[in-house]
């Protein structure tokens, strides 16, 4: 298994197609990491949409996006499906943040959190609005997630470093 970025360099650029929920319309564009430079990025790979820990994992962050936005900080979900699976999975549960499309897995195998059998690890990579990885977290098992609490302090921390 690659190991993935390594903390306090900078994690391999992408691009990926995705979509966010916008009042009542998805609006669908690609998403680069590069040009989210300046502000904290909050990376979280999930193996999903409309599945039970996925769910309650990307419902927490949802609900906690005012805390991201007072510490300059975007939420990306990542997964294997296609954006009109996005879609339909951010309009059931009114998910807030741009859910990014990695079909093939590339995105997921630059960041070492691609896995045979089940797909993509449960993962979560915070990186700093220099574009350096701050912190990290790779589940082995899937079944629990990183807090909204466990970010939010991890984040304080990058933006008062």
């Amino acid at each position: 298994m690659a190991s993935g970025p390594q903390l306090g360099s900078a994690p391999p650029d992408f691009t990926l197609p995705g979509g966010v929920l916008s009042g009542e319309s998805f609006e669908r564009a690609d998403y680069r990491l590069s040009s989210a430079r300046g502000r904290s990025v909050v990376l979280a790979f999930y193996p999903g949409d409309n599945t039970s820990v996925c769910t309650k994992q990307l419902c927490s962050y949802s609900s906690g996006m005012e805390a991201f936005e007072g510490l300059d900080a975007d939420v990306w979900g990542i997964s294997p499906q296609g954006v009109d699976s996005h879609e339909s999975f951010a309009r059931a549960f009114d998910l807030r943040m741009p859910l990014l499309a990695d079909e093939g897995r590339e995105t997921a195998k630059a960041y070492g959190v691609s896995a045979p059998g089940i797909g993509v690890r449960r993962a979560v990579f915070l990186i700093g609005p220099d574009g350096v990885l701050r912190w990290k977290h790779v589940a082995l098992l899937g079944a629990t997630f990183q807090s909204l609490t466990t970010l939010t302090d991890r984040l304080s921390g990058i933006k008062e470093a």
